[in-house]
């Protein structure tokens, strides 16, 4: 999770509550997304291209999602065939978002 957060711009470190924690937004929706420091969150980890058509854990293929967002896209695209045209329209759209978000981790 926090390797996603330390990859991903959208993420500043922030207090909510007297917490020390990452603020970022959700790959789909920009929804504020908080992961606490120890890299719990409420949040999901989106694979922008599914691990049903090939997609891997590299911190490059995943980003972090509402869960509304994630469960949604999950019910209504990864079931579909590789070649679908609005799955391929929907991993080029996250690829291109999750590229302008990338930022070289520090550590």
């Amino acid at each position: 999770m926090l390797a996603i957060v330390a990859t991903d711009r959208t993420f500043e470190r922030s207090e909510v509550r007297g917490d020390r924690v990452w603020v970022g937004r959700c790959i789909h929706c920009n929804a504020r997304v908080v992961v606490e420091e120890s890299g719990e969150t409420i949040a999901t980890i989106e694979h922008i291209e599914p691990t049903t058509h090939g997609g891997t854990d590299d911190v490059a293929n995943l980003a972090l999602a509402c869960a509304r967002c994630n469960q949604g896209k999950g019910a209504r695209l990864d079931v579909r065939r590789r070649d679908d045209p609005t799955l391929c329209a929907v991993i080029e759209m996250l690829k291109a978002r999750r590229e302008e978000r990338w930022r070289e981790p520090l550590y």
